[in-house]
């Protein structure tokens, strides 16, 4: 593939129903609730990519089998009834924060001495307040150079019960990895968030799928938050799961569809899926778009002229990217806000959208919280993505009706869709890309 690699123009409406991959979110959840089961698990749909690899690779590290079937999308996972069979590890967790701050929480079920570590980025993206929650638990943990960063080191003896609380506004990821390693505890856990929560869906989801494999927890809503009760000690059933594909994947072809006058159907996607982010053909509604749910799908289509919207995006964040890359193209200004905590993404996705917006002559404002993209004409360049695979999805979209747009490393969707320009390429029934860029 060509570095830049040049969009091609949508030369009309793109239709149909992407092949997506397996949900990344659900997958790394899977994996990890897998691991800690009682018995030998079967994923079906899983993904295989970058984020779920190192987890894989990390799990194989702890001494736990798992035999992997890429061709046919399945894994199946030998688990170890949440007693970690190693006892000493060096973990690599690449730039995955699902890996880093889920497997930092299931190792201190261990006896015994683990460090984990990742890329450069990864030591940027916060873990400290995870840490401190599991020192009140019991944990001797520490990040490695004090700052609150991985690299992490744990001397680790099991996990105390009891009554804590943790913050989860930086990052959501901080209390499903608790709460995924909650059941195995030496007594009930009962754990409260301490202010806002972030991307709320993604709690919802590690609730539903724990109760999927057997977990009794219950969460009320307090004045301050919400309590989760998890009885401990208590065991994950091994069973055959289905992956449903990924819905912040299914939200570039969404907006595909959109932005061209298009049609697109997700398969696998219905108004009951474990994943907010499938509420993004909602947003798009908003827009002007036309959206139709049924039980296992949702069809999106271009209905006329998209005009702008002042939303608050907390909820599914991981798609504020592919709102504000197609957001020049409407009618009207789009303010997006309340998402101040994906500036600790794998990039600063606020500051780099702003960036690249204004690299291709687009008016934009950043703020602490969000941004505001107004409608204008683009110039096509070639985009940075600073390894980020949603940078580089989100803008491809933008490609599909700006001339001369490209996308630089485009290898960075391998961390989720390794497949996405094949995808994109078929879904617009084009043969190849342009090869015209301006630097």
């Amino acid at each position: 593939m060509p570095d830049p690699y040049p969009v091609a123009l949508a030369p009309g409406p793109v239709q149909g129903a992407p092949n997506l991959p397996g949900s990344k979110s659900i997958t790394n959840r899977a994996l990890i609730i897998a691991a800690l089961a009682d018995g030998v698990s079967t994923l079906r749909n899983a993904l295989f990519c970058d984020d779920t690899e190192v987890m894989i690779g990390a799990l194989r590290a702890l001494g736990i089998g798992l035999t992997t079937e890429p061709s046919s999308q399945t894994i199946v996972i030998h688990g170890c009834a949440g007693e970690i069979p190693v006892s000493r590890a060096d973990l690599f967790v690449g730039n995955s924060g699902t890996t880093a701050r889920f497997l930092t929480a299931a190792l201190a079920l261990g006896h015994g001495q683990y460090h984990l570590d990742g890329t450069e980025r990864m030591r940027q993206r916060p873990i400290g307040p995870l840490l401190d929650t599991l020192r009140e638990l019991g944990v001797e943990i520490r990040s490695e150079r004090g700052n609150g960063y991985p690299p992490v080191l744990l001397s680790a003896n099991g996990l105390q019960g009891g009554e804590t609380s943790i913050r989860a506004d930086v990052s959501s990821q901080f209390l499903s990895g608790l709460l995924l390693a909650a059941p195995y505890a030496q007594s009930p856990l009962r754990l409260h968030t301490a202010g806002s929560v972030s991307s709320e869906p993604y709690i919802r989801m590690t609730e539903a799928m724990q109760r999927a494999w057997g977990i009794h927890i219950s969460c009320h809503e307090t004045p301050d938050g919400y309590t989760f009760d998890i009885a401990a000690p208590q065991k994950y059933r091994a069973r055959e799961y289905f992956v449903e594909p990924d819905a912040s994947a299914s939200s570039y072809f969404m907006a595909a569809a959109v932005v061209t006058g298009g049609r697109v159907r997700i398969n696998g996607l219905g108004a009951q899926s474990l994943q907010g982010d499938a509420a993004f053909a909602s947003v798009l509604q908003q827009c002007g778009g036309k959206v139709t749910w049924e039980e296992d799908a949702v069809i999106v289509e271009g209905a006329g002229p998209l005009h702008g919207i002042d939303i608050d995006m907390n909820p599914i964040s991981d798609t504020v990217l592919t709102l504000a890359a197609i957001a020049p193209l409407f009618t009207s200004p789009t303010h997006i806000r309340n998402v101040e905590h994906i500036r600790y993404k794998e990039c600063d996705r606020i500051s780099c959208l702003v960036t690249e917006l204004r690299r291709l002559e687009v008016r934009v404002e950043e703020h602490t919280d969000g941004l505001t993209v107004y409608p204008g004409p683009v110039t096509g360049a070639a985009v940075d993505t600073y390894d980020d695979h949603r940078m580089a999805m989100s803008f491809s979209i933008l490609g599909l009706r700006v001339p001369n747009l490209a996308i630089r490393n485009p290898s960075c969707v391998n961390k989720t869709f390794p497949t996405f320009f094949q995808e994109l390429t078929r879904m617009c029934g084009v043969s190849g890309s342009q090869s015209v860029v301006r630097e």
